[in-house]
């Protein structure tokens, strides 16, 4: 249900944790013990695990509060902060600090939040703190940590500021300002959707400083109607134009058809693209090429957008889909219009409610789950729980274009200064196109429920065109690019770098923005 890339290139996944036994045993005998859970008491058994992407291993993880439909964001530090969920768990913060050893686990603080968050979504604040939006019932957003520095003092202190927008922006019908799209914008203020409308909010004065049109055509787009959002790529080799892409999602009355007669209906194929920034904005639609609700969109290194996973019809809820999407759609966003979308072979596995996709540092797309069904049911159902995983190469891969890929050799040290020059090394096998050659990077995204939060690219700044550097077997370069202008435009913390040359992404390496 859940996923988040580290910087030492393991993956955290989790799921709630009230379905019964998973087939992982916890270690150690470290049971989690609720008097309240409706299945069982006593588990002794894992609901997360850290996958290892090198080895292809796993280990178990113990989590003690209930993570379903819960929200995360990565620290400036590394360390991944997990908050809310359900029952026991809407009021928790939970911390995992990446390690080597096989030590680490959930540190969990119950308790922490004032206010208790499920289905809230979270975003990396230019300070490097953590805002939480939402949630069921909840109109308000409050920080991780607090105000004050230390978890003891900012426990007794912490506070929520209610938000109109969020009343605002249901239908009146259904909860469906849950899960709000949230971007950080280069002004520092957030832009927020719900349902068809949107906002920029001034989070430290708590106002609402921009009013956006609605989305066309009326179709709710967050949860439970679950399309999609991301930021497309900031390039701050030109003007920066923070651009705002929503695709996919279900009618206004498909929820409601679900539980009167049992209907689905066809899911929603549009995009909408909206300039944030214009003195005027106004949404450019463009039509996919296949119906979706429920998809994830993953920015790639060379800067388009893959949609994956979803269904054709329904919305997202259990059993509330039908006719999964199986066929991946690329999204050129530089594309003249009407000439963007492309169509990727299909996978053999439906990935419907509470799937998930995220990129890794090799270019790949890892792509697990699918519970359309309370608790794990694998059989006897029209769609049963799926624990597997599965990669997604995108074009870029193809062995035909190794000619063209770039291979980082060395990077000017693991830490990148703001407005500083730094400085990459790195080789092309033969047909170095100069001008074609690029480096940006990107913030990987906690995933799920089709939101990818904190995902981010940001194409850096060249101080200094190609050079050549010398000639052995296979030759080498260097380009010096600029750290990114400021904190709103790239909170600190842990990005994947990638050259890309040519439209062929290098594998990325990690570097800390500070």
């Amino acid at each position: 249900m859940h996923m988040q890339l580290l910087r030492n290139n393991k993956v955290v996944m989790f799921d709630k944790t009230d379905f019964g036994p998973s087939n992982i045993s916890l270690p150690l005998n470290r049971c989690r013990y609720d008097p309240f859970d409706p299945v069982l008491q006593k588990d002794c058994t894992a609901h997360s695990i850290l996958y290892d992407i090198t080895s292809n291993t796993f280990r178990p993880l113990s989590i003690r509060t209930d993570t379903w439909c819960s929200s995360g964001a990565v620290l400036p530090d590394g360390t991944l902060v997990q908050t809310g969920g359900y029952n026991d768990g809407d009021h928790t913060v939970r911390l995992m600090v990446p390690c080597d050893d096989e030590t680490c686990d959930w540190i969990e603080f119950s308790g922490y939040l004032t206010e208790p968050r499920w289905f809230s979504t979270d975003q990396l604040l230019p300070d490097g703190r953590v805002i939480i939006i939402g949630g069921r019932r909840q109109l308000s957003y409050e920080f991780y940590p607090t105000s004050s520095s230390t978890f003891f003092t900012s426990f007794f202190n912490s506070s929520s500021f209610l938000m109109d927008f969020l009343r605002d922006s249901t239908n009146g019908i259904s909860e469906n300002n849950l899960y709000p799209f949230v971007h950080l914008l280069p002004d520092g203020n957030l832009f927020i959707f719900v349902n068809v409308r949107s906002v920029v909010l001034d989070y430290k004065q708590n106002k609402v400083v921009k009013y956006l049109p609605p989305i066309p055509g009326d179709d709710p787009r967050t949860y439970p109607y679950s399309g999609s959002s991301i930021l497309l790529p900031l390039d701050e080799n030109g003007l920066l134009e923070p651009e705002v892409m929503i695709c996919g999602g279900a009618s206004r009355d498909a929820f409601i058809n679900i539980k009167r007669n049992h209907s689905f209906d066809r899911a929603v194929s549009t995009c909408g693209r909206i300039k944030v920034a214009d003195g005027n904005p106004i949404w450019e639609m463009e039509t996919m090429p296949i119906a979706r609700v429920m998809g994830d969109m993953v920015i790639l290194p060379n800067g388009d957008v893959i949609i994956i996973n979803g269904a054709g019809s329904g919305t997202a809820g259990w059993d509330n889909a039908r006719d999964p999407v199986t066929r991946p759609v690329m999204y050129r966003p530089k594309g003249p219009p009407n000439t963007r979308f492309s169509v990727m072979k299909s996978t053999s596995r439906p990935r419907l409610y509470n799937s998930g996709a995220i990129l890794v540092t090799d270019g790949r797309v890892l792509v697990a789950g699918s519970n359309p069904n309370p608790f794990y049911n694998f059989t006897d159902v029209e769609f049963p729980t799926d624990l597997s995983l599965e990669a997604f190469l995108p074009p870029y891969l193809a062995k035909e274009n190794d000619q063209l890929r770039p291979e980082i050799v060395s990077l000017e040290g693991e830490v990148m200064e703001y407005k500083k020059p730094f400085m990459v090394t790195f080789t092309v096998l033969k047909y170095l196109k100069l001008a074609m050659v690029t480096v940006r990077i990107i913030a990987p995204s906690f995933t799920t429920h089709s939101l990818g939060m904190n995902q981010r690219m940001v194409v850096l700044q060249e101080a200094r065109n190609v050079t050549f550097v010398w000639e052995s077997f296979v030759k080498e370069y260097n380009i010096v690019v600029f750290g990114p202008s400021t904190a709103e435009i790239a909170p600190p913390g842990y990005y994947m770098l990638y050259v890309v040359h040519a439209g062929i992404p290098s594998s990325g390496m990690w570097v800390k923005v500070q």
